[in-house]
């Protein structure tokens, strides 16, 4: 038997802190106490020294481009960086090559989880235009959601025949995960800009061109078609304002039918930097300006938006330095994004217990997923030791991507995951990750 005790922690569990220890046995938390006592000489002691235990983050949107794009990442590399960023838990999506819109091709993801991932993992199922035979004999109970891009992306999994999207809403009870950005008033807006400059545009367009009205006009439009057809609805990357009136704190979470996520980086960056950063922070949706930024905050911290992710999507830095209409979208983030949190902690602009809630309990109780996202008795030991004073600088050399770049290179955060343990195994301790592929596949209660 394994056994681990965490000693002189500040446990962060539903709302609370109290401090106490963590006594785990094999993959699961046995035992919560103001203080535990063993005598097994077998067992591991892991002295918190009075810092933060706090749940692994879930992160509920990934891109670790695996299989067809493995030159970006891979389930390794990525999963790799995600568990030293106390991330312990994926759902990653199905714009991979080729595009996971069968049973067999979904599969064969889960089957590649499961020799190389670091942390726990799930898939989400494609859709498109013409797979719903396919769609329908997703299990719910093995697969966190069905994913439908309403705007912007690869392959054949742009979904834009209504009829199809009204039949696939009304035939499934499956989560339904979408991308909403409208295709037609982007690429009205890229002719006026292509009009404007030609081959050059500036990338401090990438807002004006992927708009807050192409943004709105989607995801209203997919929260109509829940609403008429009672489909279980969840809305991937929020970035502006004016979406925040589309959604509710009036329900609790488990009772709610349509629920919102927002990214890290659509909290942390405004398109004032986009002078400085360029397309390395180039996302679709794109990063707007303060006002969104600061809507976004609000309705996190009020429960309008119930979860945050990280919307994690390498690609290399070749990729990035091309001109604003072939660069990429999409950046890194799973090292980064649970320490930016808690930077924004230091900063005044959300607690603990919030970014707790919303980075595991709310995830775990969104996708019902068995055991996982809080610490309790009889859970799944996916835990992390945060401390808030130990600061670190993020440089090449301890970018742990496959692509090797952050747009965070350079920051100094004051916080650093110091342990980070899945299923009871540690895996990650002081900048050190130990080649345990410890992942297991999520389990959903439903």
């Amino acid at each position: 038997m394994n056994r681990i005790l965490i000693k002189n922690a500040k446990i962060v569990n539903d709302g609370n802190i109290f401090e106490g220890d963590v006594l785990i046995e094999d993959e699961f938390i046995v035992e919560i106490a103001e203080s535990i006592s063993v005598k097994s000489s077998t067992t591991t002691i892991i002295d918190a020294e009075g810092n933060y235990l706090i749940p692994g983050m879930i992160d509920d949107q990934v891109h670790f481009r695996e299989p067809g794009l493995t030159h970006k990442g891979d389930i390794a590399s990525e999963s790799k960086a995600a568990v030293a960023g106390g991330i312990t838990s994926f759902i990653e999506q199905p714009n991979t090559i080729p595009n996971a819109v069968t049973q067999a091709l979904l599969e064969k993801k889960f089957q590649l989880a499961a020799k190389n991932s670091y942390v726990n993992y799930s898939f989400n199922m494609g859709v498109t235009n013409d797979n719903l035979e396919e769609v329908l004999k997703t299990d719910p109970k093995n697969v966190a959601a069905l994913k439908i891009f309403l705007g912007s992306s690869t392959g054949n999994m742009l979904v834009d025949n209504e009829e199809v999207l009204e039949k696939i809403f009304s035939s499934t009870s499956m989560l339904i995960c979408v991308h909403c950005e409208d295709e037609q008033t982007i690429k009205n807006n890229l002719e006026h800009y292509t009009a404007q400059y030609g081959e050059a545009i500036p990338v401090t367009a990438h807002h004006l061109i992927r708009s807050e009205e192409a943004c709105y006009l989607s995801s209203s439009k997919a929260i109509e078609l829940a609403k008429k057809t009672g489909a279980r609805l969840h809305v991937f990357h929020l970035s502006t304002a004016k979406e925040m009136e589309l959604f509710t704190n009036k329900i609790p979470l488990k009772d709610k039918k349509i629920t919102a996520e927002v990214c890290l980086h659509h909290l942390w960056f405004t398109n004032d930097d986009y002078a400085a950063k360029g397309n390395f922070i180039k996302w679709n949706p794109s990063i707007k300006t303060a006002a969104d930024r600061q809507a976004l905050w609000d309705a996190l911290l009020d429960d309008r938006i119930d979860v945050i992710a990280t919307d994690h999507a390498p690609h290399t830095l070749e990729e990035k330095k091309q001109s604003y209409l072939k660069a990429p979208s999409g950046g890194p983030l799973v090292q980064h994004a649970l320490v930016a949190l808690f930077e924004a902690y230091h900063q005044g602009k959300i607690s603990i217990e919030k970014i707790v809630e919303k980075t595991a309990h709310n995830p775990a109780i969104l996708f019902q997923i068995e055991k996982r996202g809080f610490i309790k008795k009889g859970y799944y030991a996916d835990l992390v030791i945060v401390n808030m004073g130990l600061p670190w600088s993020v440089k090449k050399e301890n970018i742990l991507y496959k692509c090797g770049w952050s747009p965070f290179e350079g920051f100094t955060f004051k916080s650093r995951i110091t342990h980070t343990l899945v299923n009871g195994q540690l895996v990650y301790s002081n900048f050190k990750v130990k080649e345990i592929h410890a992942g297991k596949r999520l389990v959903f209660e439903r």
